[in-house]
């Protein structure tokens, strides 16, 4: 009788962890299919499919059974814990069941209907009528920027009238139906609307996810636990030490400018329109110098120095080897042998443009985009030098309340006023003549008038003085490159001075702890002013795009490292090494880093804390990939085992909190999501890949079943390849895979 319960235990332990592995491996052929065959086909033939369905369901009773005969049930937290994954499978299943989605189109003029289109193509019914009052686009004050779409909706049943309102993150639900604004027609008289029609998958589902989270809670106060069980292990009472000197010196060259420095601060003061906004003339100089040169400033000259100098004077400025070419081929063209090209080497002696043939007959598509980039910076020129990209220049157009705001090369509008339009047709122009005179007293005086006009004409269009200066703060204290090849140094060096003194003494003193520890806490309290002047001019909290994101990423890993090091002294390398790398990484994915306002879908406080609780397990993953990469250095240096088991304890501790983290911001996205999108999960490639890559870390979580956990150096060994899902789902997604998270 014995033997047959260990035999059958066994053997559900084995289908359950092979069928997690096959549905690994087929939700990694989905995602790199749905590249090649887009995301219909493989919906339909992959996790649509009765034999994907089919494997969740194994996994579903073969795991139940399993934890049943381990007794997980003495464990009341991990119980509720594997529970809750068994009630949202089982709501995810009723939804495929019995849930209906599908899409309603409707018109202002057009008599109420009861039929939307079912997603499968067939048709569906209401039992009751619906109609549409009116469609509203509503922009950001001041902007022609999207702040919410809003659709205004009569319902009509048993010939009484309800009246209801749509619009972005606010659903409209009534008798079990759900309906989302998803899109608008152009004339603005109509709107499209998701429907949804599942009161039974979402009821289960969402009670998965509160059992979920409050038993992923509770499970930390559980004293049988096996997460306090490594927090009280004799091993983690070794300790180590970290010394690291450091020197470094930082030398800014100056260049003579040919505009006055108060000239260029008052030109930078101007108020612009651009990327959708009204903004500092500072803002857009910066992305200007940045996107040319790759840098904010150029040769000594501030960001408002080279924009002024293009402006008033192009023909020494277009000498100037400021264009950043990083296409060797491009380079070739050009005729260039550096890096940077002049805007006079776009052009041969006869005027003709080099690059006109590249893009217009190259076969090579790498070649052609390479073109492209360099023609874009090109044409940014031209478009300053015209004037056409500065729109300096608001004016309410008939009864709009937000006023368009115009450049001075633009045709004069219809009902424009007949004494303002020579002004700012020819203001500028006057400015500059006063330059060339170098009467720089009296075109700072123009300036003022024009700055004048601006604030009068636009009034609370303006931004507010107080956010005004905030970008400005912002634009001219941005010291993020700086900091990243400052904690990245500080990080590999440490790592290295640390695995020396590890393998090689025994006791030694750590003078520079308390030193490295401030260090940490202003780098702390510099991105953290950093963050918040950002959220600030934005109106947002910032963790809307990639640059963001990784910002937040060496916020979180630095706040972590103060909190662990008194315990975890290699957290100080990895804290330096991991924040580094991390604004590395938001330098590369956006060298350009706009602030813009944010599409309505993103404005839910849902998708702050999705983002929050996913980049905290992110670094807590890595902090793991590190801690084994140092394991497995020790082991080769010295063969020091005690200390590579030692590692593995902190490992797995910080594995406990990093899994259920991920776990956490899985399900939270997918209630913003069903918020926003009417739907909880969609198999996007970067939901996909971040399950994946709660499946893979939580195989280590279950050491007790799978003997090979156990092993310290196979062990560290995992937490490094297993990163390799964190890269793919952050990484490998926005660059290779794309869909609709790939901002990031």
């Amino acid at each position: 009788m014995f033997s047959t319960f260990v035999i059958v235990k066994r053997f559900l332990k084995y289908l359950s962890f092979s069928t997690v592995g096959e549905i690994l491996l087929m939700l990694v052929f989905a995602t790199i299919l749905e590249k090649q065959h887009g995301t219909p086909f493989v919906s339909e033939h992959i996790y649509r499919s009765p034999w994907m369905i089919a494997l969740w369901t194994v996994l579903a009773i073969s795991g139940a059974l399993f934890t049943l005969l381990s007794k997980i049930y003495k464990h009341i937290a991990s119980c509720m814990l594997h529970i809750s994954f068994l009630v949202i499978l089982a709501g995810a299943l009723t939804t495929y069941l019995f849930g209906k989605q599908g899409l309603l189109h409707l018109r202002t003029e057009a008599p109420p209907t009861t039929i939307y289109m079912i997603s499968d193509g067939s048709i569906g019914r209401f039992p009751f009528q619906i109609s549409l009052n009116e469609f509203r686009l509503e922009c950001y004050p001041g902007t022609f920027a999207p702040m919410d779409y809003v659709s205004k909706i009569t319902i009509i049943e048993n010939g009484k009238d309800f009246e209801g309102v749509i619009s972005m993150n606010n659903i409209f639900k009534y008798k079990g139906y759900r309906l989302y604004q998803s899109g608008y027609d152009d004339d603005m008289q109509g709107t499209t609307l998701y429907v949804s029609h599942d009161p039974y998958g979402i009821a289960i589902t969402y009670t998965g996810y509160v059992m979920l989270l409050l038993s992923m809670l509770a499970y930390f106060f559980d004293k049988n636990c096996r997460f306090r069980k490594l927090l009280q292990s004799p091993l983690l009472k070794r300790g180590t030490t970290v010394v690291l000197f450091l020197f470094a010196s930082i030398g800014l060259a100056n260049s003579a400018n040919t505009l006055s420095h108060d000239f260029t601060k008052e030109f930078g003061n101007l108020y612009i329109y651009y990327n959708n906004r009204v903004c500092p003339l500072q803002t857009f100089a910066k992305d200007f110098t940045i996107k040319l040169y790759g840098k904010a400033t150029y040769n000594g000259a501030t960001a408002e120095e080279v924009l002024a100098g293009w402006c008033f004077y192009p023909e020494t400025w277009s000498k100037e080897p400021m264009i950043k070419i990083k296409d060797r081929e491009i380079a070739t063209i050009l005729g260039i042998e550096g890096k940077y090209a002049s805007y006079n080497d776009f052009t041969l002696p006869n005027g003709k443009y080099k690059l006109e043939n590249t893009l217009r007959n190259s076969n090579n598509n790498a070649l052609r985009r390479a073109a492209l980039k360099a023609h874009e910076k090109y044409n940014l020129i031209e478009m300053v030098c015209n004037g056409t990209i500065l729109k300096l220049y608001p004016h309410y157009k008939g009864d709009n309340e937000t006023p368009v705001w115009y450049s001075m090369s633009e045709k004069k509008p219809e009902n424009f006023e007949a004494e303002q339009w020579p002004f700012m047709e020819h203001h500028l122009g006057n400015v500059a003549k006063l330059i060339k005179t170098q009467n720089y007293d009296k075109s700072i005086e123009e300036l003022y008038i024009i700055r004048d006009l601006q604030r009068f004409t636009a009034g609370s269009s303006c931004p507010s003085d107080a956010r005004f200066e905030a970008e400005k703060i912002y634009n001219t204290h941005n010291y993020i490159r700086i900091l990243a090849m400052l904690c990245a140094t500080i990080g590999i060096f440490t790592f290295i001075y640390y695995c020396r003194i590890i393998a090689f003494v025994v006791n030694i003193q750590n003078p520079l702890h308390k030193p490295l520890t401030a260090l940490l806490i202003l780098i702390l309290a510099y991105l953290s002013i950093f963050m918040v002047l950002r959220g600030y001019i934005g109106g947002h909290l910032p963790l809307s795009n990639g640059f963001e994101t990784m910002v937040f990423m060496a916020w979180c890993v630095t706040l972590l490292t103060l909190i662990v090091n008194s315990k975890f002294t290699m957290a100080v390398p990895f804290g330096f090494l991991l924040c580094g790398l991390a604004l590395m990484v938001a330098m590369i994915g956006e060298s350009n880093p706009q602030i813009t306002q944010l599409i309505p879908v993103l404005q839910s406080p849902l998708l702050s804390l999705h983002v929050v609780v996913i980049m905290i397990s992110y670094s807590l993953f890595a902090f793991a990939m590190l801690n084994g990469v140092t394991a497995l250095t020790l082991w080769y240096i010295k063969k020091d085992y005690r200390q590579v088991e030692h590692l593995a304890v902190i490992s797995k501790i910080i594995l406990y909190p990093a899994v259920f983290l991920i776990t956490a911001g899985i399900f939270i996205g997918a209630v913003w999501a069903n918020v926003s999108w009417g739907r909880y999960w969609g198999w996007d490639p970067k939901e996909v890949w971040a399950l994946i890559t709660m499946l893979v870390y939580s195989l280590a979580l279950h050491d007790k079943s799978l003997s090979i956990f156990r092993r310290p150096l196979t062990f560290h060994v995992f937490c490094i390849v297993a990163f390799i899902t964190v890269l793919m789902t952050y990484f490998g997604v926005n660059f290779i895979l794309g869909g609709i998270h790939s901002y990031a």
